[in-house]
């Protein structure tokens, strides 16, 4: 389990909010379920037969239960609550699960394989009509997104029936063939991956490759016929039947940790301003100008970014060394000339520049803006 500094915090955050935006432009709606649920609900859905020796679990007898590996389950359980009717489908709940697995011990791996771990954790319960137009929306959304964490090559892989596996092959047979009809509509390259599918349905594994050339499995939307009757989950139809409907599990990142870990791999530190911790480092030359620098970072943090005033007792090359080392994207100078002209010197990326200071901020908020979808 991860201990979070400051800075790595800021990160996490980051990302909540990106997919936190993008799941309510999407018409998710954000909830949260328990940590831990008794062993009948695991058993019903499946888990406690599959992943029992991934499970954390305690209790005994009727108070037998387990911390939650997935969110499926709960919000199996919000929506049985709700009753929906043909009305209320699509309905799209969205949740940022904190889940345990108990991986083995040798299969840890800093962020990228955690026993506890933050999922993005997305479900659709639809009728059966809408599947096709649910998995083409989330699946032409999706490269946008990426971009935006400077990920340009995606590539989508169906993943079919495992071995183990729970309902029949006819909805085994449905749900694949429904699935490669979205992709062929689409025009999507896709690689088939025989047996990799989950246990309740197949799925698309969307695949980044880093600056390295590395592949990484991130986003993922599955077809599940098999829980909603499992759990006799079932809406009311226009003409008042109770029919079961259908679920469709989705994740864009999968795992927040995993995939900090894997843009921060991709970048090599020099994350995009957007997503720096800090953005901007405010560096005084000396003494005398201590108390405009901290005037300009309180005028940027007060503008909506994240500033940060470096007055220590290094060196001023020190000092912009370790700015840089941090992966600060933008240092702003502080000494004479701007003390007296009401001037930023501006350190970036992509070169240095003088300008007025408000020009100057106003810049800075321009370049460190998250980018849109």
């Amino acid at each position: 389990m991860a201990f979070w500094h400051p800075r790595g915090w800021t990160l996490y955050r980051l990302l909540e909010d990106a997919v936190r935006a993008h799941v309510a432009a999407a018409g998710y709606r954000e909830v949260r379920t328990p940590q831990l649920m008794r062993r009948p609900v695991w058993e019903k859905s499946g888990h406690w037969r599959a992943f029992e020796a991934g499970m954390f679990t305690l209790g005994r007898g009727a108070d037998e239960a387990a911390l939650k590996p997935v969110s499926c389950p709960g919000h199996i359980q919000l929506v049985r609550r709700m009753a929906p009717s043909w009305r209320d489908l699509p309905l799209r709940l969205a949740e940022l699960g904190l889940v345990h697995r108990d991986e083995p011990s040798g299969t840890l791996h800093g962020l990228m394989r955690l026993r506890q771990f933050t999922q993005d954790d997305g479900h659709i319960f639809c009728a059966p009509d809408q599947v096709a137009g649910e998995v083409a929306r989330f699946c032409r959304d999706l490269p946008a997104f990426y971009r935006r964490f400077g990920f340009d090559d995606v590539s989508v892989a169906l993943s079919l029936r495992p071995e183990h596996r729970l309902g029949d092959d006819a909805w085994w047979d449905r749900a694949e063939r429904e699935l490669a009809d979205v992709v062929a509509e689409l025009g999507l390259p896709c690689e088939v991956q025989p047996g990799a599918g989950a246990i309740y349905g197949p799925k698309l594994e969307f695949v980044l490759r880093d600056r390295r050339g590395r592949p990484w499995q991130c986003g993922t939307i599955q077809l599940d016929f098999v829980m909603p009757q499992r759990f006799d989950l079932r809406y009311v139809d226009a003409g008042g039947e109770r029919r079961h409907v259908v679920m469709l599990h989705r994740a864009l990142f999968g795992s927040l940790e995993r995939f900090l870990g894997i843009v921060l791999e991709h970048h090599g530190g020099a994350l995009p301003a957007w997503l720096a911790p800090e953005q901007v480092a405010v560096v005084p030359v000396g003494a005398p100008h201590r108390a405009l620098a901290a005037a300009v970072r309180d005028q940027l943090v007060g503008a909506g970014l994240r500033g940060r005033l470096d007055d220590g007792d290094a060196t001023l090359s020190r000092r912009i060394a370790q700015a840089h080392l941090d992966g600060v994207p933008f240092v702003a100078v502080v000494g004479d000339r701007e003390l007296r002209d009401g001037t930023l010197s501006l350190r970036g990326r992509d070169g240095q520049h003088t300008v007025a200071r408000d020009e100057g901020v106003a810049d800075l908020v321009r370049r460190c803006a998250v980018p849109a979808s």
